[in-house]
C-alpha cells in the first residue's frame, strides 16, 4: 500500500447556493436552520475539534443531536438540551490511492472534499444539487443526486465510525458488518455522532452539461426512460402549469458518445441558447456552466457553482420518493392539483436514484423517482397543501425525504419501510436511554412513549 496522504483543510470556503441563498447555521442569536423557517429549541451549541471532546460531551450530556450544515427543513437535527455542531471536525483523514478510498471527517463539506480529489485523480460517483452539505448529514438523511444508475450519496459509504450513547466509539464497514452496516449508514442521527466515514472514489472524470426548454409533456410520458437516461445525471424543472417540462437538465460524461448535442432539439425540447437557471426568470450567474462546456464533475454534477459567496433567503422544500416505473401516473396525480400548487411553488425537480439497501434509505430495494418541490416560504400554506399531494401519491407509497417537510403519520412511514422494526432495534443497541432521541425521531420513527 502506498503512503496514504493528509489534508488539513482551513480558511473559508466560498460555497454554492439553492434556488435562493442561505442563511449560516451559526447566525446569532437565533441559531436558525439554512432556510431560516426553524429556531433550534436550544443555544447550547458546542463544536468539538477531536474525538476525545465529542466522547466527553457525549458522556456528560443527557441529550443532545449533531449538526451539520443546518439544510434540513425540519426538527430532524433539533434539540431541546444540546446541540454538537461537526463543523470543526472537517478533515480529508487519508486517501488511499490503491483502494481509491477516502476517510473523511464528518464535518467536511462536498465542496471541500471535491477538488482535493479531482486534484488526486479522484472523483465520487455523484453531488446533489448544493455542493455546501456535509458529508455525514447528507449521509445520515439519504441525500442524493440524480442518474438512473447512481445511488443516493450515502451508497458511496464503505465505511463509518461513530460515538454511541455510552462515549464508545464504534467501526462499521460494509465487508465486515453487512446488514448491519446497511442498517447503520443511513441513521437519521439516532445511533450516535458519526465522527468519520470512508467513501469508495472513481477514476475523475469530465462533465459537458446542456439545458434543454420545453419538453413536451406527450413526450415524457411515451419515453420516460429513454429521456431520464439521456445523460450520466439528468434533472426535470416543471411548474406544473403547462403541458411542457420547463426544463431538461442532461449531465454527460465528456469522454463518452453524446446523446444529446447543442444546437438540436431533444424529444421536441429546443435547445437553450445561453446558461439557465431552474427558474427560467432567474439569473443563471451562479449555475455551473452549460452549452456543453466540459468541466470537472464536481464542476458541472451539483446545479449551482462552489465559488461564490451566499447570502440571506428564504425557501421550503418537500420531497417524494416513488418506484420508478409508477413516476409518469405519480406526476399525472399532481399536474391535477396545479392550480393550488401554482402559487405557492417557486419549481419542482424530478430526478432518478438507483435502489440501495440501507434499511432507512428512501430508495431502499426500490429504483425511484424523486418529486422536490422548493416552495416560497409560505408555511401555512405548505404545509395545508402536503397532505393533499401525500393523499394524491398514496397509491404509489411514496416515501418522503427524511430532511425535508411532510406531514405522512408513522402507522403509514411503518408501511413504507419494511425494516423499521429493525432500525428501531439497532438505535436501542447503541442508544439505551435514548439520548439522541429528539420530537421528530419519536413522531416519525419510534412512536409516542
Amino acid at each position: 500500500m502506498k503512503r496514504k496522504d493528509f489534508l488539513q483543510l482551513s480558511g473559508t470556503v466560498a460555497l454554492g447556493a439553492s434556488f435562493s441563498p442561505f442563511i449560516s447555521c451559526d447566525t446569532k442569536p437565533s441559531f436558525k436552520n439554512w432556510a431560516g423557517n426553524i429556531t433550534f429549541s436550544t443555544t447550547n451549541v458546542n463544536a468539538p475539534t477531536y474525538i476525545q471532546e465529542l466522547q466527553a460531551l457525549v458522556g456528560k450530556l443527557k441529550s443532545l443531536k449533531a449538526q451539520g450544515t443546518c439544510h434540513c427543513f425540519n426538527r430532524i437535527a433539533d434539540s431541546k438540551v444540546a446541540l454538537v455542531a461537526m463543523k470543526k471536525m472537517n478533515k480529508v483523514i487519508s486517501l488511499d490511492k490503491e483502494k481509491a478510498t477516502v476517510k473523511v471527517e464528518a464535518g467536511i463539506k462536498y465542496g471541500e472534499l471535491a477538488p482535493f480529489l479531482h486534484e488526486n485523480g479522484f472523483a465520487l460517483h455523484n453531488l446533489a444539487s448544493l455542493p455546501h452539505i456535509s458529508v455525514a448529514g447528507s449521509i445520515a438523511t439519504a441525500t442524493h443526486g440524480s442518474g438512473v444508475s447512481n445511488g443516493n450519496l450515502a451508497t458511496a459509504v464503505i465505511a463509518l465510525e461513530f460515538v454511541d450513547a455510552t462515549g464508545n466509539i464504534v467501526s462499521l464497514s460494509k465487508e465486515k458488518d453487512g446488514d448491519l452496516f446497511n442498517g447503520a449508514v443511513v441513521s437519521l442521527g439516532s445511533i450516535g455522532i458519526v465522527t468519520n466515514v470512508t467513501l469508495q472514489l472513481h477514476p475523475t472524470f469530465l462533465v459537458k452539461q446542456f439545458v434543454f426548454e420545453n419538453l413536451p409533456v406527450d413526450q415524457l410520458n411515451e419515453h420516460f426512460e429513454s429521456i431520464l437516461s439521456a445523460g450520466y445525471s439528468v434533472s426535470l424543472f416543471t411548474d406544473w402549469q403547462t403541458d411542457s417540462i420547463n426544463e431538461v437538465w442532461i449531465k454527460c460524461k465528456a469522454d463518452e458518445q453524446d446523446l444529446v448535442t447543442k444546437g438540436h432539439d431533444f424529444y421536441g425540447a429546443k435547445a437553450a441558447t445561453k446558461n439557465m437557471h431552474p427558474i427560467a426568470s432567474s439569473s443563471a450567474e451562479n449555475c455551473t456552466e452549460q452549452m456543453g462546456v466540459p468541466g470537472p464533475w464536481f464542476e458541472r454534477l451539483p446545479h449551482f457553482k462552489m465559488g461564490f459567496t451566499p447570502s440571506s433567503g428564504v425557501e421550503l422544500q418537500s420531497e417524494f420518493f416513488v418506484p420508478f416505473e409508477h413516476a409518469i401516473e405519480a406526476m399525472k396525480e399532481v399536474t391535477k392539483l396545479r392550480k393550488e400548487i401554482g402559487p405557492h411553488l417557486m419549481i419542482t425537480e424530478i430526478r432518478t436514484i438507483a435502489a440501495d439497501d440501507f434499511w432507512m434509505s428512501t430508495a431502499y430495494k426500490r429504483k425511484s423517482v424523486a418529486i422536490h418541490f422548493t416552495w416560497k416560504q409560505e408555511t401555512e400554506a405548505v404545509m395545508a397543501l402536503l397532505p393533499k399531494i401525500e393523499k394524491a401519491l398514496e397509491p404509489f407509497a411514496p416515501r418522503p425525504h427524511w430532511g425535508k417537510l411532510f406531514t405522512i403519520p408513522l402507522e403509514v412511514l411503518e408501511t413504507r419501510y419494511e425494516r423499521m422494526q429493525d432500525f428501531r432495534n439497532l438505535a436501542h443497541k447503541y442508544d439505551l436511554t435514548g439520548k439522541f432521541k429528539n420530537d421528530f425521531l419519536q413522531t416519525n420513527i419510534f412512536g409516542k412513549a
